[in-house]
């Protein structure tokens, strides 16, 4: 059925950023359509047994529905294009509308909450009836078959939004059967339990809501880039003879299909510098095309061949490694004045050590003096050691 969906329906590539559009929209309707039919029909049933599990669940539906309505909305805002107030475009409209429908489902799960502790205070009895069994079985079904049809979609387009989508459709599953066992059990033992079940599900609905919630405020805030996405630029750029090292690679975040990116490259300073110009300008192309990501690289030019250059390296380097192997320089220099020399470089730390930063420095600054036959001030700046080789 997903299958024939994705033939029917998108025409675009969906890598692309009006094929993703499309995409999203199609998980919009589908969610819209299904979850409506699913809230019609146990509102009914459960009003006429008199199940408040039930009906509850009928609620998570509409709340459901209503989610596909804002991600159908999220989507089609998301896909225009950049303007002069807006010049990353607007694809992190994706993510407020996910952090929208985590605020709803919230505000259900709470109101739910209330309505099913109250039916705990003063329980009711439910009648299992043969339309209640069947909504409920159908509901299950159909809600794995959403779970799976929203997953493939997400993972087609590496939408955190339609993931969320399907995991919400996973718990709804769940809860549903949860009704159902709560007929069940009344019907067997005539224990009570319609109240609780009610319980469970608003929790369950609040459970999926601020975990929604977590998941779309990440990017906003500015996470960590996918370190399989930050590996790709790397190796398009390693794959690049004349490039003899890099470091400070940044990955921007504003939103699916909108990274931005800048890192330095190191080449030789012996090299035409127009040449090492029109390299870069070719790594630029490939990120772009092959990754969607618009990469921006600095040129750092190196010395290359100068001994005593290299001693000084090779010196610097082995005092760090003394504090720890995993530490690495990059954009070494050395300036030669009267009586001293200065030595200029980049320190790059693993995150555990950025607080060591002062220990380190002062370790190394004796050790140069004790090692070395020349008078050596550093000038170091310390950066973070991912993506610095």
């Amino acid at each position: 059925m997903t299958k024939l969906l994705l033939r029917l329906f998108i025409k675009e590539d969906p890598q692309t950023p009006k094929g993703r559009s499309a995409v999203g929209k199609l998980s919009g309707f589908v969610g819209i359509f299904c979850n409506f039919v699913l809230f019609i029909l146990k509102l009914t049933v459960g009003t006429l047994v008199g199940s408040l599990s039930m009906t509850a669940d009928a609620m998570n539906n509409l709340t459901d529905a209503t989610s596909s309505v804002v991600t159908l909305v999220g989507f089609r805002l998301a896909e225009k294009p950049a303007d002069e107030d807006h010049p990353y475009g607007h694809a992190r409209y994706e993510y407020l509308s996910g952090l929208a429908v985590a605020a709803l489902i919230v505000v259900i799960g709470f109101e739910l909450g209330k309505g099913s502790v109250e039916k705990i205070l003063s329980p009711t009895p439910v009648s299992m009836t043969l339309p209640a069994v069947l909504v409920l079985v159908g509901s299950v079904l159909l809600k794995l078959w959403l779970s799976l049809f929203n997953r493939k979609l997400g993972k087609t387009i590496s939408s955190q939004t339609l993931l969320a989508t399907a995991a919400d459709s996973r718990n709804d599953m769940i809860a549903t059967s949860a009704v159902l066992l709560a007929m069940a059990v009344e019907k067997v033992s005539g224990w009570q339990v319609d109240g609780y079940m009610g319980l469970l599900v608003a929790l369950f609905i609040l459970y999926s809501g601020i975990t929604l919630a977590k998941d779309t405020i990440s990017p906003l805030l500015g996470e960590n880039a996918d370190p399989a996405l930050q590996e790709d630029i790397v190796r398009i750029v390693e794959s690049e003879p004349l490039v003899l090292g890099y470091h400070d690679l940044m990955v921007h975040d504003y939103g699916p299909g909108q990274r931005f990116a800048s890192m330095h490259v190191e080449m030789d300073e012996q090299e035409s510098a127009l040449h090492c110009h029109e390299v870069i300008d070719n790594l630029e192309r490939i990120c772009l095309k092959e990754l969607n990501v618009h990469l921006v690289i600095h040129y750092d030019p190196i010395v290359t061949g100068d001994a005593q250059l290299e001693y000084m390296r090779s010196l610097v380097l082995s005092c760090l490694k003394e504090q720890d192997e995993r530490i690495s320089i990059h954009d070494f220099r050395m300036v030669k004045g009267q009586g001293h020399t200065n030595l200029i470089f980049d320190i790059a730390l693993p995150a555990d050590l950025m607080s060591a930063q002062k220990k380190i420095k002062g370790f190394l600054d004796e050790k140069l003096n004790d090692l070395s036959e020349e008078t050596c001030y550093t000038v170091v700046n310390f950066d973070l050691a991912n993506f610095n080789n």
